[in-house]
């Protein structure tokens, strides 16, 4: 029996060795979109009251660990009885991230009529006005998320299809879990900059200290920060939609092959231009849909 025990102990660790070698290589094949979850949810956490930024970023971390919890088992069906699902699943998440991406270029360039009653910031909101706009903006965060999450999951299966489903189970839930923790962790970060800034400088009691010259550094650095990373945030949906179609849809795949350009530009514009045509005829249902309501 205590040969036995001791056979256990060693096959346990032995299983635990893999994981943690497949974990890392996971993990390296993850990086650039978890690079990309970072720079888009970073985004969308953005813009709240300061007051509301943990509470809201707390909603849509709940919300992005709710997704993972969906799309695992999920994903492990799939892959056992119907992996073609999981490439039409992945390029229909593609389309909806190359449109987003797609929308906030076209609304950048050209004007609209609703961003002038966004840009009225006299207005006076109620607090049942205020949490149902920030409902709205957890939802959007929560279903860009839920995109995002499918092709971190599908990614880090990728790595250990040919491995035991224990294993698979297992490294595909640690990356699932260290995307979620590590990236709304960066991001509470990121939006608490200015608070801590502030802390700084108020624990300061010399005008010219090291302390109150890093929050200082802090306050005026969030603005950048925030701007920049609504730019980062909109190439990265397109990014990752450009890989996603790219990857899995056989034309673009042997047409970036033939063009000598590097990848990062090829899935850029890949997802640049399908986002657009996809935006003309949303755009296009729309106006058939007004007509017909008019």
């Amino acid at each position: 029996m205590g040969s036995g025990f001791f056979a256990l102990l060693d096959d346990i660790a032995a299983i635990m060795d893999d994981v943690a070698v497949m974990s890392k290589v996971a993990a390296k094949k993850t990086a650039g979109i978890l690079g990309d979850d970072l720079a888009v949810n970073a985004e969308k956490a953005s813009g709240f009251a300061s007051s509301r930024e943990l509470p809201v970023l707390w909603a849509i971390s709940k919300g992005s660990l709710l997704n993972k919890i969906i799309i695992l088992p999920v994903a492990f069906l799939l892959s056992a009885f119907f992996p073609i699902a999981i490439i039409i699943i992945l390029v229909l998440g593609g389309l909806f991230l190359a449109y987003e991406g797609a929308e906030k270029i076209y609304e950048f360039i050209v004007p609209h009529k609703h961003e002038e009653s966004e840009g009225i910031t006299d207005e006076v909101l109620t607090e049942e006005q205020i949490l149902l706009i920030e409902k709205d903006k957890v939802k959007s965060a929560i279903v860009t998320d839920f995109i995002l999450s499918v092709e971190i999951v599908i990614i880090a299966l990728g790595t250990v299809m040919e491995q035991p489903l224990l294993q698979k189970i297992i490294v595909t839930s640690i990356i699932a879990v260290v995307a979620t923790i590590g990236v709304y962790g960066i991001v509470a970060l990121i939006v608490r900059m200015d608070e801590a800034g502030f802390k700084l400088i108020k624990s300061s009691k010399r005008e010219k200290s090291l302390s109150r010259f890093i929050g200082n550094l802090l306050v005026k650095a969030l603005p950048f920060v925030i701007k920049s990373l609504t730019v980062i945030g909109t190439i990265a949906l397109l990014l990752v939609a450009g890989g996603i179609f790219v990857h899995y849809i056989p034309f673009f795949h042997h047409l970036s092959e033939e063009i000598k350009i590097p990848s990062i530009f090829k899935e850029f514009t890949v997802g640049l231009v399908l986002g657009f045509i996809v935006l003309l005829f949303v755009n296009l249902f729309k106006k058939i849909f007004q007509k017909k309501t008019a």
